[in-house]
């Protein structure tokens, strides 16, 4: 009797890097769901260790106080089993993440264009970085100052401004099929 066919394997974590509204929490979730795997989200396990948001971290303690804390939940998400993990736009900066990254994981960047990330971001009022006098100005001078950071990820999708999440979930899978050590393609 046949068997029906069995779902691709995840041999590594998957971590989204990239800007601000690149959509690595929705190509996560719908990475993770595709592939049968826990979905992981480095700001939320943040979030919910210290009881307070990124914001309020942010204001409270300094960026220098969050970022330690974010390279020690990154570490221990990337001790479980094979996940997909969102991260924050700042975590692949800190060569201590990129690191570990690569040791226990695989970096995904997902690339998408200023103007893509404007529109996604601009009416949001919980990116700390971009509480400021020019917020578009802002975004700009971090997309200068990360794209060659987020460019030494192993796996670089670029982000189509009218790719819906299931085209760049589809698009992310077939890149990682390529590796089977990453992603083993479905029997």
């Amino acid at each position: 009797m046949a068997t029906a066919a069995q779902k691709p394997v995840l041999h590594r974590t998957v971590v989204l890097v990239g800007m601000m509204g690149s959509g690595k929490t929705a190509i996560g979730r719908a990475l993770a769901a595709a592939l049968d795997v826990p979905f992981l989200d480095s700001d939320a396990a943040i979030e919910e260790a210290a009881a307070l948001s990124i914001a309020e971290i942010f204001a409270r303690d300094g960026e220098t106080f969050f970022r330690a804390r974010e390279a020690e939940v990154i570490d221990r998400l990337l001790s479980g089993p094979p996940a997909i993990l969102s991260t924050g736009g700042g975590a692949f900066l800190a060569e201590k993440n990129r690191a570990v990254i690569a040791k226990k994981g695989v970096a995904v960047w997902l690339n998408a264009d200023l103007h893509t990330l404007w529109e996604r971001v601009r009416h949001k009022n919980t990116r700390p970085l971009l509480r400021t006098a020019n917020p578009f100005a802002t975004l700009s001078e971090l997309m200068d100052v990360r794209t060659p950071i987020y460019a030494q990820a192993s796996v670089h999708v670029p982000i189509a401004p009218t790719s819906s999440i299931e085209e760049t979930t589809q698009t992310v899978l077939d890149i990682l099929a390529k590796d089977p050590t990453i992603l083993e393609p479905s029997q």
